[in-house]
């Protein structure tokens, strides 16, 4: 049965609540979340709270995730933790100890560090009932830029099999992760699709529409738009070398400044039900759970209204939508799995960018449910079987 949840953010002072902590306010946005019918909620840590020294990891903060974990063991939600945060919300929480010039995917001193803080949280929570396991860090490609962070394929790829490596020494039998934007699989980049898709226990997908540039692409109401989900985790099960591998859709959401007259509850559903035709999908995960605060300043625009709840606990219309699809899955009354007996034939050497998905968004409009398959499986014949694929198809035919 696939997962349903969300995305936590706190609906008061977003994940600045380590600080300002709050167990009742926590407490009421958690059932909320559960009586919306989420199973699991994703978290993130603040890395220079939770770490403000190489050699030390907050006793305090650590004190407040095992209470945040109590908390949804009382409502029943699975909670998956992401640490090295790092990038989130359009922030870069870098903590001040790291020198300038060092990276974080390659100095052994600060790999030795993020070591410590896994082994830490691991000790604390590790064994909690509600410990889902490890998201190492969200969208970390998104912190390579000229000045830091510099790292080549070799490290960047290393970097992941290793932090993955350490979580499963330290929290074994958990579901570990790594949360990577879109950047690497639409484009060439030090993090690479095969890794990607063949470390740790699924291989976690953000779809956003206008960061992806599909929005701009395709339109409002686009079939490039409301199957992005459905490309990317395809995609991502085209570089796996276990055709049973497990995708997850880790996020996706809209803004209201990206949409003019795509309502936010049509377009969840619409993507949503792509992504759920997907074989092997473990989970559908909604960016974000809350609002934020207009009281904190410094998010840029589209930042504050992604939530499925205001501020004040008060689901919205798309929160509505999602929790009947959710009713309606559970309940057996929607199965939207499809089979893909046709696949669309990823040459080598080409990046899989919109330019590739154009093929893959045409046979949807023909109705086809379509799969992607690299150049070098295409003539696998035990390969394409397991996967259920009878028919090619190939750019330009």
């Amino acid at each position: 049965m696939t997962r349903f949840g969300v995305n936590y953010v706190p609906s008061k002072n977003w994940w600045y609540s380590w600080l300002e902590w709050n167990d009742t306010e926590i407490a009421e946005d958690l059932q909320a979340i559960a009586d919306l019918g989420c199973d699991h909620v994703r978290i993130h840590c603040l890395w220079t709270l939770f770490q403000p020294d190489p050699a030390m990891v907050s006793p305090t903060m650590l004190s407040r995730l095992e209470q945040l974990l109590d908390i949804a063991d009382r409502v029943g939600l699975d909670v998956i933790v992401t640490v090295l945060n790092g990038w989130l919300s359009g922030f870069d929480f870098r903590p001040a100890w790291i020198p300038e010039q060092a990276s974080i995917f390659s100095d052994q001193a600060v790999v030795a560090a993020e070591k410590l803080l896994f082994t830490a949280i691991a000790e604390r929570v590790g064994t909690h009932p509600r410990f889902l396991g490890f998201d190492v860090a969200n969208e970390p490609s998104v912190l390579i830029s000229e000045t830091r962070n510099i790292t080549n394929r070799a490290e960047a790829d290393g970097w992941a099999k290793e932090m993955l490596s350490h979580c499963e020494d330290v929290a074994p039998g958990k579901f570990h992760t790594v949360g990577m934007d879109h950047v690497p699989w639409l484009s060439e980049h030090p993090f690479s699709r095969g890794v990607l898709a063949g470390t740790g226990s699924a291989t976690p997908i953000h779809a956003w529409i206008f960061f992806t540039g599909a929005l701009e692409r395709y339109g409002e109401f686009g079939t490039g738009t409301l199957h992005l989900t459905e490309y990317m985790l395809e995609l991502a099960k085209a570089y796996s070398q276990e055709p049973t591998r497990q995708v997850w859709l880790q996020e996706f959401g809209i803004a209201t400044e990206w949409a003019q007259d795509l309502e936010h509850d049509d377009f969840a559903e619409k993507a949503a039900l792509s992504a759920l035709s997907v074989d092997g999908l473990w989970g559908v995960t909604w960016w974000c759970s809350h609002d934020i605060d207009r009281g904190l300043g410094a998010f840029v625009e589209l930042e504050y209204d992604l939530g499925l709840f205001t501020t004040d606990n008060q689901l919205k219309p798309t929160g509505q939508r999602l929790k009947a699809i959710m009713e309606e899955v559970r309940q057996g009354k929607l199965s939207a799995r499809a089979e893909r007996t046709i696949a669309v034939v990823l040459p080598q050497g080409r990046t899989p960018g919109l330019d590739f998905a154009d093929t893959f968004f045409a046979l949807i409009d023909e109705g086809k449910k379509p799969a992607i398959v690299l150049e070098e499986n295409a003539l696998d014949h035990d390969y394409l079987k397991t996967r259920g694929i009878e028919t090619l198809v190939r750019l330009g035919e």
